[in-house]
């Protein structure tokens, strides 16, 4: 047995025909889209029966020309042969006859590229409509998917505009609530303000009036005074009149300090009662 010599280095990966992980393979291509049934166009199937009808007489008067010619042919071969008065005209007969099948002949071929014209034309208006068709169907096609995505579109922001708006009216009418409420309790606590003040409680009696009449109420209004005396004023009284009624002497009157009044008089004893006696 021989000795198999060893290779050295890193050994060799194993094959594997497992697919790698991480990128999916790709996947085939594109299905051929199949072929849109075509439909007959009656003017070109006019056109085609027409033709097909052309190419027929053209072959029966080519059939019948290329008999006359060869009839023709044979007979004034005859006539040359046998120079009989009966040969040459049935030479001259049968020449007679060509040119009449060779005009038909020539007006078969001219109907016959007529009526290819006619189904070339009738062709290309069938493919002009037929494209047409399929342009309009595209665009129809079209036309629908962009309505679709357009009404998917707009359901999607009518529902965030209705969110965000929902939201923005939320935060709105919760301020106005919390406002309202402030002001309900505000006004509630001044209502049981003054209700709690409305309640007056027993002040103290009134000193009583002279021979046991009873005094003022505590909250009894004083009494105004007379209609000849002026309102009591607060605070500091007014400075006494400068120029009061100067005394009857006759006497001009004296700039400056004014003189000391003179003293007073001792007053006179009183008389003594009985009883002090």
């Amino acid at each position: 047995m021989a000795n198999v010599a060893k290779k050295r280095g890193r050994p060799a990966k194993a094959k594997t025909t497992a697919a790698k992980p991480g990128r999916p393979a790709k996947k085939a291509g594109r299905p051929a889209k199949a072929a849109a049934p075509t439909t007959v166009n009656s003017v070109v199937a006019k056109a085609e029966k027409a033709v097909a009808k052309a190419e027929a007489a053209v072959n029966s008067a080519a059939t019948k020309l290329t008999a006359a010619r060869d009839k023709a042919a044979a007979a004034t071969e005859k006539a040359a042969k046998t120079k009989t008065a009966a040969a040459k005209r049935t030479a001259a007969t049968a020449k007679s006859k060509v040119a009449p099948l060779a005009a038909t002949a020539k007006a078969a071929r001219a109907a016959l590229a007529a009526a290819k014209q006619e189904l070339t034309t009738a062709k290309r208006i069938a493919k002009l409509d037929e494209l047409k068709a399929a342009e309009e169907a595209r665009v129809e096609a079209l036309e629908a998917k962009l309505n679709a995505a357009a009404a998917a579109d707009l359901e999607k922001a009518i529902a965030a505009f209705t969110k965000k708006w929902e939201k923005t009216r939320s935060a709105a009418d919760a301020k106005k609530i919390k406002a309202a409420a402030a002001k309900a309790k505000a006004k509630l606590a001044a209502a049981n303000k003054k209700a709690a003040g409305s309640k007056a409680k027993p002040g103290p009696k009134g000193k009583p009036g002279p021979k046991g009449k009873p005094g003022p109420k505590p909250g009894a209004k004083k009494a105004a005074p007379a209609a000849g005396g002026a309102p009591k004023r607060r605070g500091r009284p007014p400075k006494a009149a400068a120029a009061k009624a100067a005394p009857a002497t006759g006497a001009p009157k004296r700039r400056g300090r004014p003189p000391k009044a003179a003293a007073p008089a001792p007053a006179a004893p009183a008389a003594q009662t009985p009883s002090e006696e």
